[in-house]
């Protein structure tokens, strides 16, 4: 299904562990030539090295994409290994639970910077390599926690206000990308079993009223989107852009 695939070139940022690391490891079974990029270089090799243990090409690449000269390099090593660039999938992020009143203008400053600003930069320099062969696919990782939905998320307002950020600018870009034949979508995942959530697993009662408004009463794995990201990735999806795609178990449609 995913031939297609098969030689291209994919950036996979906040890769060292968790969704990152297992889209990464999907894209290159599928035959694609992976950049693995996050703020450790050490555990980006690790999972290059998962990687080549299947016989798949990957490269470590350590970058901040909350700073631009940052995300330059990355994208310039990718080119220099690889040639070119076809795939970017967006993933890096942070949260950090604070209540509203108590959060501060250097937590806010520093969410916003990697989830959004991140996400712009990246696919603002990626989607300059892509114009020049006048095709490429960007994923960008928003969240359920994106607003407009009917569910409120406290203590974690500046993170909610990253992810609707990233739904708005994916339809922006998709718009202005589509006559250069660059699709950009989004992914909006409810609670995966990542280290992002185990402060919420801390909680049994949170984490049982959660479950309890999820029809499907489970947690999703890392490996159910990143099977979502390979849809997103392939010529199969080719009509498919400007869409913010959920994948939470039911949750919003409970």
């Amino acid at each position: 299904m995913y031939e297609d695939l098969k030689g291209k070139v994919a950036i996979i940022t906040g890769a060292r562990r968790g969704m990152g690391r297992t889209h990464a490891l999907k894209l290159a079974e599928a035959g694609v030539k992976v950049v693995v990029s996050d703020i450790s270089q050490d555990d980006c090799q690790k999972v290059v090295d998962e990687i080549k243990k299947k016989k798949g090409e990957g490269l470590a690449v350590k970058c901040d994409v909350s700073k631009k000269e940052e995300v330059e390099k990355m994208v310039a090593a990718a080119i220099k290994k690889f040639g070119k660039i076809d795939i970017l999938v967006n993933n890096a992020g942070i949260a950090q639970f604070k209540p509203f009143l108590e959060m501060t203008e250097e937590e806010w400053d520093r969410t916003l910077d990697i989830n959004l600003k991140g996400q712009f930069l990246c696919a603002q320099a990626c989607a300059k390599e892509m114009a020049k062969q006048k095709k490429g696919v960007i994923i960008n990782i928003a969240s359920v926690a994106m607003g407009q939905i009917g569910i409120g998320f406290p203590n974690i307002a500046h993170y909610c206000a990253s992810k609707g950020g990233i739904v708005g600018m994916t339809e922006a870009l998709a718009t202005e990308l589509a006559s250069l034949n660059i699709r950009v979508n989004a992914i909006s995942p409810g609670w995966i079993e990542t280290p992002m959530i185990d402060p919420l697993k801390q909680d049994p009662k949170m984490m049982e009223g959660t479950m309890a408004r999820v029809p499907m009463r489970r947690v999703g794995t890392p490996e159910e989107v990143s099977n979502l990201v390979l849809f997103l990735a392939s010529d199969v999806s080719s009509y498919m852009t400007g869409s913010a795609v959920v994948i939470d178990g039911g949750w919003l449609a409970g």
